[in-house]
């Protein structure tokens, strides 16, 4: 049926409606909020975002206007083992039995290693990460898988602690799998040194650090696939850095109740020291 002339220059001159003034004002806020956030998050954290912003959107909309701009999130994909047991080295107790959620911060910290390829050769990345709110507190990028680079790690994640004023760190299991680097006994005498309860999974299987092997999956996903390839240990190195300050600070984990973990564990310190009720 042919159209008049009047009626289609009366559809495109029309002054657009208000949920069409509104969708491109929450277009421009979900992309900035999916850009900000290494384009990982799916409607449902976009949607919370928003929310936290004071951005008040349904979900659903949020859903309808990322299908329009064509965003999604990511799925993390199976990590890959890359520690590499020593057969002839006596290995410590598994003093956590695949319980990865302590009811407290420094109870449990869970270390690992996972690797990049670069147009320079692998980079190896090793987290030291606090079980209670996942909270990445160590970590080091080096061009050899060597036992320096774990002590790295874990020197990283004491002084942190260390500016948080936490200096007894009696309480902390340091739990990874039979990689020879964390039973080796430069690393084992610094536990020691720092009064931290070494502890490896007893049947060598990927349940036994599967919270770490999450750290490294997610590693993966939101950082190093999408930015490949990779020219230089020294680029890995520094958007490593860049990744970890926004996990811990900004990236919306759902274990944590879809907070940051450093919000979690604030939240944990500030809980302890309101008065009793009553």
């Amino acid at each position: 049926m042919p159209i008049a002339p009047s009626t289609y220059y009366d559809h495109i001159n029309r002054e657009p409606s208000r949920r069409e003034l509104r969708d491109g004002e929450l277009k421009e806020h979900i992309s900035r909020v999916h850009a900000a956030n290494y384009g990982v998050y799916g409607a449902r954290k976009v949607w919370l975002t928003l929310n936290r912003e004071g951005i008040e959107v349904a979900r659903c909309t949020v859903e309808r206007l990322m299908t329009k701009l064509g965003l999604s999130g990511t799925t993390r994909g199976k990590a890959r083992r890359t520690t590499i047991a020593d057969p002839a080295t006596a290995r410590p107790a598994d003093l956590v039995q695949r319980r990865f959620g302590p009811p407290a911060p420094n109870r449990l910290w869970v270390a690992d290693l996972t690797y990049v390829s670069t147009w320079a050769g692998f980079a190896y990345v090793a987290f030291v990460t606090d079980a209670y709110a996942r909270r990445i507190l160590g970590w080091r990028v080096a061009s050899t898988m060597a036992t320096s680079m774990v002590l790295d790690a874990i020197e990283q994640a004491i002084w942190t602690r260390q500016q948080e004023s936490v200096l007894d760190l009696k309480d902390v299991i340091h739990h990874t799998d039979r990689g020879s680097q964390y039973t080796s006994i430069r690393f084992s005498e610094r536990l020691a040194e720092a009064g931290i309860q070494p502890s490896v999974g007893a049947v060598g299987s990927s349940y036994d650090n599967a919270l770490a092997e999450t750290i490294n999956g997610l590693y993966k996903t939101e950082l190093i696939k999408p930015g490949k390839p990779w020219r230089s240990i020294e680029d890995v190195e520094l958007a490593t850095a860049r990744w970890v300050d926004w996990f811990n600070h900004r990236r919306l984990y759902q274990y944590c109740g879809d907070v940051p973990p450093v919000e979690l564990e604030a939240a944990y310190y500030a809980q302890r020291q309101r008065p009793a009720a009553g």
